[in-house]
Parts: structure tokens; C-alpha cells; sequence
């Protein structure tokens, strides 16, 4: 590994990129794991999730197949809590679901706007 640092530059500056992002990622895990309340870690788990792919902008993103039990071990509560917050997310706006088909529409930038505005 030390000689592909010292021969492919390109692929260190990649490689420890890389490295040092999930170690920021986690670090962030961890503290809101600590710090933060349930709902708030839902919204945050959410709002990754829209962020997975290529998008330049905040955008209303579709999750397939993400069940109420997935995102409850996801976040570290229980199911009912997640059913909970999920109905209230909708209610506000922040997210649309149909719990016939397990897909999630994840309206990102309203939900940004609500975490913002709640750590004012």
C-alpha cells in the first residue's frame, strides 16, 4: 500500500479522501447518536439517504423498498417511534409515503429547512 502511496499520487489524495470522509461521517454518526433526540436522527438518516447518487441540488427523492423496521434499527429506536415521526413528517410536509409499497419520497430541501430552522 505504501508504494502504490508513493507511485500513484493520484490514487493516495483518492484514497485517503476517501478515508478521512467516513471518518468525518462517523464521527457525525456518533455525536448525533449521543446528543440528538430520535427525531432528529430520523430526519438526518432521511436526508442521507436522498443524498445518495449524483445530485447537485436538494431535489424530492424517491427510497425504494425502505420499511418503517429498517430506519427504526437505523436510527436506534423502535418502530412505533419511527411510525410516529413519519406521520408527523408527512403531515408537515417533509416526506410522502405509501405504506403499501415501502417507497419513501423524501421532499430534502423542506426537510433541511425544518432541522435548520428547529436548531435556532
Amino acid at each position: 500500500m505504501l508504494q502504490a502511496f508513493h507511485t500513484q499520487p493520484e490514487f493516495a489524495e483518492t484514497f485517503l479522501t476517501a478515508v478521512l470522509a467516513r471518518n468525518v461521517n462517523q464521527e457525525e454518526d456518533l455525536c448525533d447518536q449521543i446528543f440528538n433526540h430520535s427525531e432528529k436522527r430520523l430526519a438526518r438518516v432521511l436526508l442521507k439517504l436522498s443524498r445518495i447518487g449524483p445530485h447537485d441540488k436538494l431535489a424530492d427523492i424517491t427510497v425504494r423498498s425502505m420499511n418503517q423496521e429498517t430506519l427504526a434499527e437505523i436510527v436506534g429506536t423502535t418502530r412505533s417511534r419511527i411510525n410516529f415521526f413519519m406521520t408527523k413528517f408527512r403531515k408537515l410536509g417533509l416526506v410522502q409515503y405509501n405504506k403499501g409499497n415501502n417507497d419513501i419520497i423524501i421532499m430534502a430541501e423542506a426537510l433541511t429547512n425544518s432541522i435548520l430552522r428547529d436548531q435556532s
